[in-house]
């Protein structure tokens, strides 16, 4: 698991734990490594499980993630499934955002998913079992104010999973692309204090879900072969709506889009004229404090 030292890659980490896996943590802070290791291995099924922790910058160098991967395979044996939930955020205007934040949010949340995938795609193949899963975000389907250097990072990794899943079925390896919603997070709870106001206001149309949640979910999904994880009533209208040429898991899931598609797209605009309507007001506040300092 990357990203795994907390928020949902932890609780991720706990989820499957629990159900008797060894786990390899992997994230760039060694303390917070040997923290969580400590929390997971309360969750133990049986004396044999293992906690292996790796502290490495997943987004940096490929050479590196490829080594530290080999090395945790030669521990614990090959990985029967990566998830990939290293991720930062970045959000505000987009004249406002500085260019090297874009770079570094394309090199954590889409290169820092790739070396690691790359680096087990071959074993994975040649054992012809295996999974891998991509967690973007609801921000990752829908392009929302004060995304704009978040929001094309998670698209890119549904990007990379519909072409690598059409690569790997014939191999028996299975991707899953999760779709969290706001998530209760330390990463999100600092990404809070810099959103604009118009971000706060849309974000607040629905509610923030907890990690352990997303983690159950994720996990499910993960395990049952699908390639879309989304978490509740408006996570799966978003899938719906989204749907588009990604591969589907069963006839069932294929019927359902075609059936729910146009009365989705309907509550869809109904959504996006609420949001154009929050960054209306917004505009329109602010330029009328701005004449009112003025005038002063």
């Amino acid at each position: 698991v990357t990203g795994g030292s907390s928020g949902i890659g932890k609780c991720i980490a706990i989820e499957c734990y629990k159900q008797g896996a060894f786990i390899t943590l992997i994230a760039r802070d060694e303390n917070k490594l040997l923290q969580t290791k400590k929390e997971i291995e309360k969750y133990s099924v049986n004396d044999k499980q293992v906690v292996l922790c790796i502290s490495v910058d997943v987004s940096k160098d490929y050479e590196q993630v490829e080594n530290v991967l080999k090395q945790a395979q030669e521990k614990l044996g090959p990985v029967d499934m990566l998830v990939n939930c290293a991720g930062t955020s970045v959000t505000g205007k987009f004249e406002d955002i500085e260019v090297n934040s874009f770079e570094r949010l394309m090199a954590v949340n889409y290169l820092g998913s790739v070396y690691p995938s790359r680096a087990v795609i071959a074993t994975m193949k040649e054992r012809r079992m295996g999974r891998i899963v991509f967690v973007s975000s609801q921000a990752g389907q829908l392009g929302l104010f004060g995304y704009t250097a978040y929001s094309p990072t998670k698209f890119a990794l549904r990007g990379l999973a519909e072409a690598l899943q059409m690569e790997v079925k014939p191999y028996n390896v299975y991707i899953t692309v999760a779709y969290p919603p706001d998530t209760d997070t330390p990463g999100f709870a600092e990404e809070s204090k810099t959103k604009p106001l118009e971000t706060k206001l849309i974000s607040e149309t629905s509610s923030v879900c907890q990690a352990e949640q997303v983690a159950r979910v994720v996990v499910k999904d993960a395990i049952q072969g699908n390639f879309n994880s989304s978490v509740g009533s408006d996570g799966y209208m978003l899938s719906i709506l989204t749907s588009g040429m990604s591969p589907v898991t069963s006839i069932t899931e294929g019927l359902q889009q075609v059936v729910c598609m146009g009365i989705f797209r309907i509550i869809g605009l109904f959504y996006l004229g609420s949001f154009d309507s929050i960054v209306r007001r917004c505009m329109m506040q602010r330029e009328k404090s701005e004449s009112a300092d003025k005038t002063e």
